[in-house]
C-alpha cells in the first residue's frame, strides 16, 4: 500500500493540536467514532504507550493495539500497529505555520501476508478518508477547544 499523507491546517496552539493526537483520551475525544480506548501498559504517554482502540467502522466495532515508538513533545508522534498481517506505522507532525499550525499525517502499511498484499492496494482510498475524517475532527476540535472555528 506504500504511504498515504494527509495535511491540515489548523488555527489553534501547537501544544492543543500536538496534546490531541499523541495522547489517545484526548484523540477519542475529538475522533466521535472511537468508542473506546484501553491502557495496556503502566506508561500512558510517550514512548512505551500501549493502547487498546475501538472502532465503530461502517456499522462494525474493530479494536487495534497500538504502541507509541517515537515522541517529541510539540514536533511528532509514531503509533504502530500490527494488525491483519500488516503493519500500520502512523506518523503525526505538528509545526507552526504562520499564525496557525500544520498537521501532517504520513501513514505507511506494510503488508507480510500474502492476502494483505492482495488487498491493500484496494482499500487503500478507504484508508485515505479514513484518515482525512480523523484529522477533519482534529481540526474541528482543537478549533472549537480555542474558539477559533
Amino acid at each position: 500500500m506504500s504511504r498515504t499523507t494527509v495535511i491540515r491546517t489548523i488555527d489553534a496552539p501547537i501544544e492543543e493540536v500536538f496534546d490531541t493526537v499523541a495522547h489517545i483520551d484526548n484523540f477519542a475525544k475529538a475522533v466521535r467514532h472511537i468508542v473506546a480506548t484501553e491502557f495496556l501498559s503502566e506508561v500512558k504517554s510517550g514512548v512505551g504507550a500501549r493502547f487498546r482502540e475501538t472502532r465503530r467502522m461502517r456499522g462494525r466495532e474493530t479494536t487495534t493495539e497500538l504502541e507509541v515508538t517515537e515522541y517529541v513533545k510539540n514536533d511528532r508522534v509514531r503509533m504502530v500497529a500490527d494488525a491483519g498481517g500488516t503493519v500500520w506505522d502512523t506518523l503525526f507532525e505538528v509545526a507552526p505555520d504562520s499564525d496557525r499550525v500544520k498537521l501532517t499525517v504520513s501513514m505507511d502499511a506494510r503488508a507480510y501476508r500474502l492476502m494483505p498484499r492482495l488487498v491493500n492496494p484496494f482499500i487503500k482510498g478507504f484508508v485515505q478518508k479514513a484518515i482525512e475524517a480523523d484529522m477533519d475532527a482534529v481540526q474541528a476540535y482543537c478549533e472549537e477547544a480555542t474558539g477559533s472555528s
